[in-house]
């Protein structure tokens, strides 16, 4: 195994009761790179994020981190070991502030100095958010939550961000914030595996993608290219 590789899945498959959700999925992660994943609903993208953060068990096969199998990990494990996931939905503590919401995100870690310039560099990074930190998370709009969930996830400190979907429901000058924030995240040195319905922003800003179709992956390659191919123009990217 080539020790740039992060993260690496091999050969995963993942069962809802008789439904194959995945099925022998194999995809790597290098460190410092963006890769997305392309699919229509349903192809098993979410259900990929939640089997790496150990939300769900896989039937057969192999996950591993950094060199280390976390394949039967615990959730809790894996966010200390440096993963962190911003789930569909965004799911923010409605009834918290926004600077509490950004302290849950560092509950791994012991209260200092770091966790503070933490919370003020992602209030650099979207300063809606510096504006509404006393403000209830659940009175935010769609695209404050949104950045409110990212900021979350970063607080953690993640080696590698699993982000499913940021721009869904979000209006276009806010999608195209989103996605300036995630190159920024990225240049600072996460590394990022993005599940994401908007596939010419997702494949603009990612270095490698993957197709899923029905659980498998039946395409893979550098973005430019499969934002080249034929089949991927007319499926998601309306061509």
């Amino acid at each position: 195994m080539s020790d740039n590789h992060l993260l690496r899945i091999d050969d995963l498959t993942v069962r809802y009761g008789a439904i194959e959700a995945l099925s022998g999925v194999s995809l790597r992660v290098d460190h410092g790179e963006v890769v997305t994943l392309i699919g229509a609903n349903g192809a098993g993208k979410s259900t990929l994020l939640m089997t790496i953060s150990g939300l769900l068990r896989g039937e057969r096969g192999s996950i591993r981190f950094a060199g280390a199998d976390i394949t039967r990990a615990v959730p809790h494990r894996i966010v200390r070991m440096g993963i962190a996931h911003v789930p569909e939905g965004r799911r923010v503590f409605a009834d918290l502030s926004v600077e509490e919401n950004l302290e849950l995100g560092a509950y791994a870690r012991p209260p200092d100095r770091q966790v503070r310039q933490d919370r003020d560099h992602v209030y650099a990074l979207f300063p809606q958010l510096a504006k509404r930190r006393r403000q209830r998370a659940g009175t935010l709009s769609g695209g404050e939550q949104q950045m409110l969930a990212i900021g979350r996830g970063l607080m953690a400190r993640p080696r590698l961000l699993l982000l499913d979907e940021p721009s869904l429901g979000l209006a276009p000058v806010l999608v195209t914030e989103i996605f300036k924030a995630l190159q920024e995240i990225n240049r600072e040195g996460a590394t990022i595996l993005l599940v994401e319905q908007n596939a010419h922003m997702a494949l603009r800003i990612a270095a490698r993608g993957y197709v899923l179709e029905s659980g498998r992956v039946t395409l893979s390659g550098a973005a430019h290219e499969l934002e080249g191919n034929p089949g991927v123009r007319e499926a998601y990217l309306g061509e």
